[in-house]
């Protein structure tokens, strides 16, 4: 079906970038919206494509705190002083005291002006599902899961899904679900919301036992008054697309259809790539396309078609993260690409020139994305198991749902 899309983007988005060497690099980005290009996303019935403004202190305050907000500034307005080049030592305490200046998050000039960009996207594509104006909105470049609210972390400034949720909270929305498939802890939106019973947060990672931020246990279930609205998923390492796919199937369907959100919120963090250098989950390609298809389907489901959705993290820059994302985007729009499909030569042709590094020649690895549905069958001896059970034991029962 096709679905009407807002694309949240403008080229300045790239801005937001800590330097030479840093994950965190925006090629990946920019390949993801020249592949979509190539791929004709942008004249497809339905999707629009606008710039965003940035967001304002006043939609930055609505999460984080204003002297942090402030500190963000002041450090921007010392790196661009320097021209980049380090911080005089009182600066540098000073910066360091807000999760700045370290190497997680170098400063760098600019750096509260590209922040606050990427809120204003991930605000603008909450106004245009909102409003009406689209069924969904994506903000590629947002997905800054780990900032709080008055320190930068896990390579986020300012936390703009949590901020487009609480926009969304002081618009009138009475619940907002969030479901998080990076595979680090979303952290930092499970923090902003923890005693809120608006919004329910579920986080599919790999365990935190040796994974930053080292937390997202599935005891951690939402503060005095909220219970249950806190949902993680601690996976194993090593794990493959069908045990995956089924502990996300086992977990967010029902949850979803209890809780009947007005508007469903996504962080599609394609760090659980096999090929990512960051994190130690198996999955495919493939897999995340369904998972993608699967939270589409949800949000027509449980939300009423209201869906807005961002990137996050993700660190194979040329052989995955354009292709999950470009999946994503075609997913939303109502016009999925053939996981067959080759990738444009157009496309291989600029990643060369771009990078220097060879591109992919399909758009995923042409592997099953299927799996057995833990309702045929629990086995108390399978890790995955053992991890969905002790979610749903810990969360099942507070939403009025058998474990």
């Amino acid at each position: 079906m096709t679905c009407a899309l807002h694309v949240a983007w403008d080229e300045r988005l790239t801005d937001y970038h800590f330097g030479p060497g840093h994950p965190l690099a925006p090629v990946r980005v920019e390949l993801t919206m020249r592949l979509a290009h190539e791929f004709g996303l942008w004249s497809q019935p339905g999707v629009t494509v606008a710039a965003p403004p940035s967001a304002a202190d006043t939609g930055l305050e609505l999460v984080h705190d204003a002297r942090y907000i402030a500190a963000v500034r002041a450090v921007s307005g010392w790196a661009e002083d320097v021209g980049g080049r380090g911080l005089k030592a009182p600066q540098l305490r000073y910066a360091r005291a807000f999760g700045l200046g370290t190497g997680d998050q170098p400063v760098f000039p600019g750096m509260h002006q590209a922040s606050a960009l990427v809120a204003g996207a991930t605000l603008a594509a909450a106004r245009a599902v909102w409003s009406g104006t689209a069924e969904h909105g994506a903000s590629i470049a947002g997905g800054m899961h780990h900032a709080m609210a008055a320190r930068a972390s896990g390579f986020g400034v300012y936390n703009d899904v949590a901020v487009a949720i609480a926009w969304l909270l002081r618009q009138g929305a009475e619940r907002v679900a969030y479901v998080d498939i990076d595979a680090h802890h979303g952290d930092g939106v499970q923090a902003a919301f923890w005693a809120d019973p608006r919004v329910l947060t579920i986080s599919v990672h790999q365990h935190p036992a040796d994974m930053f931020p080292f937390t997202g246990l599935p005891a951690e279930t939402g503060g005095p008054g909220a219970e249950g609205s806190a949902v993680n998923v601690a996976l194993p390492a090593g794990i493959k697309d069908a045990r995956w796919l089924r502990a996300f199937h086992a977990i967010v369907p029902p949850l979803l259809a209890q809780f009947r959100p007005q508007i469903l919120v996504s962080q599609h963090g394609a760090d659980t790539h096999r090929l990512d250098p960051l994190a130690h989950l198996e999955v495919s390609i493939d897999a995340q396309r369904a998972a993608h298809a699967a939270i589409h389907a949800l949000a027509h489901e449980a939300a009423g078609g209201r869906w807005l959705f961002t990137g996050g993290g993700g660190y194979d820059l040329v052989r995955v993260v354009p292709r999950t994302w470009t999946h994503l985007l075609a997913e939303a729009a109502g016009q999925p690409i053939d996981p067959a499909a080759p990738t444009p030569a157009a496309w291989r042709d600029y990643v060369a020139r771009r990078t220097c590094l060879p591109a992919p020649g399909y758009m995923t690895e042409g592997t099953p994305a299927g799996f057995a549905p833990f309702e045929s069958g629990y086995d108390p001896g399978d890790p995955v198991d053992r991890a969905i059970m002790a979610t749903r034991t810990e969360v099942f029962p507070l939403h009025g749902l058998t474990p």
